[in-house]
């Protein structure tokens, strides 16, 4: 696996570089999981998993390597390809973001705006809906234990469950299904 490297020149990141160390190459590597998991969770955009991955570095780095790598994540790809929300109304508008990215929208069987339907519904029967709706169309929604936000995820594609069940195992990550977060 060629592990994409980030170089600065100039105040500027190119990310068009790429590790050729075979040390660096080895899948059991930090780094060689998390890009694996930012391709992943960002199917089909390969330049959005190298700016994450970019930025994932970058902050590691900074951070002299002390950085939780999964909080890290999670700040990385919020809103763009994962979300870290606390309540209910921010979780529909983040799945509902993410969900746009490959023109799906999701049937939430009410009025998002609706006090009255914020109130019957929890976040977990929320991510249960998102769950089912995205499934329909070849998406799964996972949730993640998070310290940094009540409720923490990504959608990959359904055909990549078991990759992504992998690589979260391999990153220590606690993933399931959305439908299995209550």
């Amino acid at each position: 696996m060629r592990i994409p490297r980030a170089s600065r020149t100039a105040g500027s990141t190119a990310m068009h570089e790429f590790d050729d160390d075979p040390a660096d190459d080895s899948d059991d590597s930090l780094e060689a999981r998390v890009w694996q998991l930012l391709l992943l969770v960002n199917p089909g955009d390969e330049d959005t998993a190298l700016r994450h991955f970019a930025t994932w570095r970058d902050v590691q780095a900074e951070s002299d390597g002390l950085a939780d790598p999964l909080e890290t994540i999670g700040e990385v790809i919020d809103w763009s390809a994962g979300f870290r929300v606390d309540d209910a109304t921010t979780l529909m508008q983040a799945l509902d973001e993410l969900a746009a990215r490959w023109n799906l929208s999701i049937d939430w069987g009410g009025d998002p705006d609706d006090e009255d339907f914020l109130d019957a519904h929890e976040v977990p029967d929320l991510l249960g809906i998102a769950y089912d709706r995205l499934l329909e169309r070849g998406y799964t929604v996972w949730t993640y234990e998070s310290p940094g936000a009540a409720w923490a995820g990504w959608i990959t594609r359904t055909d990549e469950a078991e990759p992504m069940r992998e690589v979260a195992t391999a990153l220590g990550v606690n993933l399931r299904p959305a439908c299995d977060a209550g």
